[in-house]
């Protein structure tokens, strides 16, 4: 019997997800984002604690949310469509009855991530600008000691990082970022990156979801129950921060080739080949690994929260298909049937003969073993 899934239901627990978890991770991300663009000899952060520490003081507590309202606004169609795009591949690829393939696994989850680039990449490029401001304000602050043998390029670097994106206000808003892009370069602006973006998301989900769902397998007390919410968390975190780390070079060179605005002495990349061979040929490849320890700290927890909120199914709340499933012993999201209708049920039947005088002489007592299917 092949699974039946409610898109809808789908979309809202996704969306739910993708807010709950962004909302308890985004100063994690932010400290990723300025670690990543951060060059050498020009550091302003020394790890993600210094970056947290330094932003609080120079920018307040809400400086940590810098780019959060983006990130919230686009995050429930960008987990919606993620996570459903997987859940509607996988059962559509199980039509045959036979289960799924490590291999079908695989291809549900590069289906998926192909789908979710559409409204990832506008988001990441809008928050990467909010979230670096405060890294390019200190380094402004900051005296910098530039080599004497470039000197001599200093003005040109300067003028091409600067008047990519002209802005006047030191904290823009996502509002007069995407205005000024749509004005300047079309649509096309708001999709910088787009390359880079597909080919971090792409492999992610290849590696991500494929190694949760035999994750989440492993805690399945039956066949027929769900994993414990406790086991969906586990699960989702540990594949969340392998995928992360796996994809970390990718991400590195997304984020450099969205960061519009540059420090000085910052240089600017042509495309994805030509990021990847600047990055090795001027840091080393330790330079890709550049906030992997922050990488894996937002995705295990984002997608530890997120298996959980969809695992308690809100969104089947909210269309009235079923209640919260608040304990373990309830549907498994992988089938279509719930425990309770798996149990067998015995039908008792009893035969009672009476004679003329209203004397009971015979009574047999049968009883049939039922099985709902």
């Amino acid at each position: 019997m092949s699974q039946q899934i409610s898109l809808p239901a789908k979309l809202i627990n996704g969306g739910v997800a993708g807010i709950v978890g962004v909302t308890c991770v985004f100063p994690i991300d932010l400290a990723k984002t300025r670690l990543q663009n951060q060059r050498q000899g020009q550091q302003v952060y020394k790890s993600m604690i210094d970056c947290l520490i330094k932003t609080v003081r120079s920018e307040g507590y809400f400086g940590m949310y810098r780019g959060a309202a983006v990130n919230l606004t686009l995050v429930t169609p960008e987990k919606a469509i993620k996570l459903a795009a997987n859940d509607f591949f996988r059962c559509h690829l199980s039509k045959d009855g036979r289960g799924l393939t490590v291999f079908k696994e695989m291809l549900a989850g590069c289906a998926a991530g192909m789908c979710q680039v559409i409204i990832t990449t506008p988001m990441e490029m809008l928050k990467i600008q909010l979230q670096d401001a405060g890294r390019l304000a200190t380094q402004q602050r900051k005296p910098c000691i530039i080599p004497p043998n470039r000197l001599a390029t200093t003005n040109t670097v300067l003028s091409r990082s600067y008047n990519v994106v002209p802005n006047t206000s030191p904290h823009p808003s996502a509002t007069q970022i995407a205005r000024e892009l749509l004005h300047t370069q079309g649509i096309q602006g708001l999709y910088k990156g787009f390359g880079a973006t597909l080919l971090r998301d792409v492999p992610f989900s290849v590696i991500y979801f494929p190694l949760f769902a035999n994750l989440n397998k492993l805690g399945k007390p039956s066949p027929d129950e769900a994993a414990p919410f406790y086991w969906s968390f586990i699960s989702g975190c540990v594949a969340g921060s392998t995928a992360a780390v796996a994809v970390n070079p990718c991400d590195v060179v997304k984020t450099r080739l969205q960061s519009l605005s540059k420090g000085a002495n910052e240089e600017t990349y042509s495309g994805i080949i030509d990021c990847f061979g600047k990055i090795m040929k001027r840091e080393g490849p330790s330079a890709f690994l550049k906030g992997a320890c922050c990488r894996a700290l937002v995705i295990a927890p984002l997608f530890g929260i997120v298996q959980v909120m969809y695992f308690i199914g809100v969104g089947e709340f909210i269309m009235s298909q079923s209640s919260l499933k608040l304990i373990s012993d309830r549907t498994d999201p992988s089938t279509s049937q719930s425990v309770a209708a798996t149990q067998p049920t015995v039908h008792l039947q009893e035969k009672i003969n009476i004679n003329q005088d209203g004397r009971v002489v015979e009574r047999t007592t049968t009883s049939t073993l039922v099985k709902l299917l």
